[in-house]
């Protein structure tokens, strides 16, 4: 028995993942630069000169579409400095390669630092935004690292959740800071003073506590 096939346009491997990104791509620019309140599906399936039901037949509402904008930035984040990276053996390089990396990403892509302060202040209830989100599912590689530069005696004895904090909220900061102030400052020499500052010190000696001074 012949079963009848259906008509319609055959089907193209890869193609629903594209039209995904080129949609993602299409609203980022629209929700940074208009920002969330005065952006509507509409308007994202206006900039790709396609049918708003093209838009709702990958995203079901503005909400899933915007932070599926905030997401996309952090894979794509997370790819550049993988990239970059590359196969580097040296902790102390991969970590410096990556630091640069992560600031030479959001200077180059300051509509996903716009789309981060959106995601604040827009959802607020949410329990956690998705930048952190990223941060702690990635965590893992980075743990692994620094706990065998302090087995090896390179880092002093301490919790590496400790220095992870610390180093992520440098960067963060750096990297908000950039955004705001429109710094210039090249990303390698502020992966340089980080690591310099953060890993070497600012003290001419070590202090000894106790000891009165």
């Amino acid at each position: 028995m012949l079963v009848a096939r259906k008509r319609g346009r055959p089907s193209q491997p890869g193609l629903a993942e594209s039209r995904r990104e080129q949609i993602l791509e299409a609203a980022t620019k629209l929700f940074a630069r208009e920002g969330y309140a005065r952006t509507d599906l509409q308007q994202v399936a206006d900039s790709m000169k396609v049918g708003k039901g093209t838009v709702y037949r990958y995203w079901r509402s503005k909400q899933e579409l915007f932070l599926g904008t905030v997401d996309r930035a952090m894979r794509q984040m997370r790819a550049t400095i993988d990239a970059a990276i590359g196969d580097e053996a040296d902790p102390m390089r991969r970590l410096e390669t990556g630091i640069r990396a992560y600031l030479e990403f959001f200077e180059s892509h300051r509509e996903f630092v716009e789309l981060f302060i959106q995601e604040r202040a827009v959802f607020r209830d949410r329990k956690k935004p998705t930048y952190f989100e990223h941060r702690e599912a990635n965590a893992g590689r980075w743990r692994e690292m620094f706990q065998g530069l302090i087995d090896g005696g390179v880092l002093r004895e301490m919790p590496v959740d400790r220095i992870m904090d610390v180093l992520s909220a440098v960067v963060y900061g750096t990297m908000f800071t950039n955004f705001f102030l429109s710094r210039e400052k090249a990303s390698e020499r502020q992966a340089e003073d980080i690591i310099d500052v953060v890993f070497r010190g600012i003290l001419r000696t070590p202090r000894v506590k106790g000891n009165g001074s």
